[in-house]
């Protein structure tokens, strides 16, 4: 059985940073933010119920898509710490019930963190 399938999306964590102060506004009752890193356009947020990635779109950046996956949903994720000196980024893959997710980890971030952001939020 082959888990190779193609990315139904993927993304670029660049680094970790503060938690943006705009993101209380998609937060349901009891939620609350975890961890930030900043995506090539915006950002992407870890919550206590899901991970949430904000997508700028167009010149301005203006338009704005909402990504949203619930932590029940990921049935299975890998990650991969970088090769060293020509394999520069590391990755994290999630199987989903959406689908297959890809993120690439730019030097900024740690792969390990993310890798226990994942096993905190889905094994919990």
């Amino acid at each position: 059985m082959s888990l190779e399938t193609a990315a139904i999306t993927a993304w670029t964590f660049m680094q970790e940073i503060p938690v943006p102060p705009d993101v209380s506004a998609l937060m349901v009752q009891g939620e609350t933010p975890v961890a930030a890193f900043k995506t090539f356009r915006d950002s992407a947020i870890f919550t206590t119920k899901r991970l949430i990635v904000r997508d700028a779109q167009g010149i301005t950046g203006k338009k704005i898509e909402i990504y949203s996956l619930p932590y029940s949903s990921i049935n299975m994720w890998s990650s991969e710490n970088a090769g060293g000196l020509l394999d520069h980024n590391a990755e994290l893959e999630m199987w989903t019930r959406a689908g297959h997710i890809k993120i690439k980890v730019g030097k900024g971030a740690d792969i390990r963190r993310l890798d226990s952001l994942i096993a905190w939020a889905v094994l919990k």
